[in-house]
């Protein structure tokens, strides 16, 4: 049997990186570890080849050669996966899909052959043991959690690591929140459910084996979970693998803004080589907060918690929302400022969506104010539903935030602001290589001579270079990451000017 994996395109987005991936000559930020796992569930027999179609291109030959196609997508690269099932149609050859965009909806996809939906450890075997005898059904569901610990390792050999910026990795599935607009819970429960500190260590080991040095992001939509496991387990393992490998990784991940109120995981998270945290921040506005279920942001000042683990040496990314329906006219002045005063560089905010099967999407519904299916994107200055607030103000309110926050001069404010903040682990040292001395002289050229920001580029050139030495790597990697936002941002607005 010959299966093709293939990975539709993304659009340009906030997360894309498209224009600071240039910098490095990098294709793609992550590979697709969904997929990469499906292909060390098939039969080692099968032969396998995957298309990932953000690093190259998709032939007709590739799919020709194939038995079947097996696809999986995220909402946001649904026109992608429509052109890619509608070539497979007309060359006649069968599709297999799976993954989030087809478990939350797969009703806009006539033309797919088989549905493998939800969790693959639970559906694929059902799948392939009826293709095994000649009788493979359209669809395949269940409403079971599956066990984590019996997840294979993903078949790295499929990739070219040289091709992306980082490698993933997956720890953990689920979140014990419940936030109204998150569709985490849907896909993938409550209750964390973990590996092994075996299968997290051979998965490191994996990356470190096959030539991967550099960042390794585990994709666990809230790694600190099950805290006990992770300060108990986890993390010792990790601690003692890197410092028997000599810190080969960077770490990131995802966490909630308690993470805060745990000192001792935050300096285990640091010593095991954390170094970076997305955090769901969504509003310094506390009614909103409540509305959206966000209890574990409440009653708390956030913006104290995000310089804790910024001084505990975790640099913050975060993502906002704005469209809420307690939402003030004053908030969009208000995050501005909290965004600005806490130092966070790498800051998504985007317009409230309701994706389908979420909790906000049934509240809408009931009340009769969706409008259509989220896009996927929030920053792309749509939103699926009729909004308490003027929808004019609130678009308005929307282009000034991000119109502000990144502007040379407050981008590079907030830069200086998180630098001076920051204060990582000191044994980490920057090991230079060719990508990254040739993006630092990519920037000097596209940032420091012919950028319009290269009055503000220069300043915190020289800041960081002699103030923070240490850090002046980074500086300049935020600096490129700015210039991508800027590029992303403005694009959207011209698309919505011309609408």
């Amino acid at each position: 049997m010959k299966i093709l994996l293939v990975y539709p395109k993304y659009p340009d987005t906030f997360w894309s990186f498209k224009y600071a991936l240039k910098f490095i000559s990098k294709k793609a930020s992550l590979p697709p570890l969904g997929l990469l796992t499906v292909a060390a569930m098939l039969p080692s027999d099968w032969e396998k080849k995957l298309v990932d179609m953000n690093v190259a291109p998709l032939n007709d030959a590739d799919i020709l050669w194939a038995d079947y196609v097996f696809i999986s997508a995220m909402s946001i690269q649904k026109e992608s996966v429509k052109t890619v099932i509608g070539r497979c149609k007309s060359l006649e050859v069968k599709v297999v899909a799976g993954g989030p965009l087809f478990t939350a909806g797969h009703e806009g996809f006539e033309d797919v052959d088989h549905f493998v939906l939800n969790e693959a450890e639970i559906t694929l075997p059902l799948f392939l043991n009826d293709l095994e005898n000649g009788q493979p059904k359209r669809f395949y569901t269940s409403h079971q959690w599956a066990d984590v610990k019996t997840t294979p390792i993903p078949l790295w050999e499929l990739v070219d690591m040289k091709k992306y910026a980082s490698m993933n990795i997956q720890y953990s599935r689920g979140c014990p929140f419940d936030c109204e607009f998150c569709n985490i819970t849907v896909l993938y429960g409550r209750i964390p459910r973990t590996k092994s500190k075996e299968q997290v260590i051979t998965g490191l080991e994996e990356l470190h084996s096959h030539g991967w040095r550099g960042g390794v992001f585990f994709v666990d939509d809230n790694f600190i979970g099950n805290k006990v496991k992770l300060k108990n387990e986890i993390l010792p393992a990790i601690v003692d693998w890197m410092e028997a490998k000599k810190h080969p990784f960077a770490l990131s991940t995802e966490v909630s803004i308690n993470l805060a109120d745990d000192e001792e995981l935050m300096r285990l998270m640091v010593k095991a080589g954390f170094d970076t945290v997305f955090v769901g921040i969504e509003s310094p506005h506390e009614e909103s907060l409540t509305e959206c279920s966000k209890v574990q942001n409440k009653n708390r000042d956030l913006k104290a918690s995000v310089k804790k683990m910024q001084r505990y040496g975790l640099e913050v990314q975060a993502g906002f929302i704005v469209g809420f329906d307690n939402d003030p006219v004053t908030i969009f002045e208000r995050l501005i400022a909290f965004i600005q005063e806490s130092g966070i560089a790498t800051a998504m905010v985007g317009l409230l969506n309701a994706p389908h099967g979420t909790k906000l999407y049934h509240r809408l519904k009931k009340e009769g104010r969706l409008l259509n299916a989220a896009s996927g994107d929030n920053t792309d200055f749509s939103i699926n539903f009729k909004p308490r607030m003027n929808h004019e103000t609130l678009i308005n309110g929307y282009r000034k935030i991000v119109n502000t926050i990144y502007s040379p001069k407050h981008y590079y404010a907030r830069v200086k602001q998180f630098l001076e903040d920051y204060k990582p682990v000191q044994k980490r040292l920057f090991r230079p290589r060719f990508s990254h001395l040739n993006a630092g002289l990519k920037s000097i050229f596209r940032l420091g001579i012919i950028g319009r920001e290269r009055v503000y580029y220069w300043r915190l050139f020289f800041w960081s270079l002699f103030c923070r030495p240490r850090l002046f790597p980074l500086a300049i990697t935020l600096s490129i990451y700015g210039f991508h936002f800027r590029k992303i941002f403005k694009q959207r607005r011209q698309v919505t000017d011309l609408h």
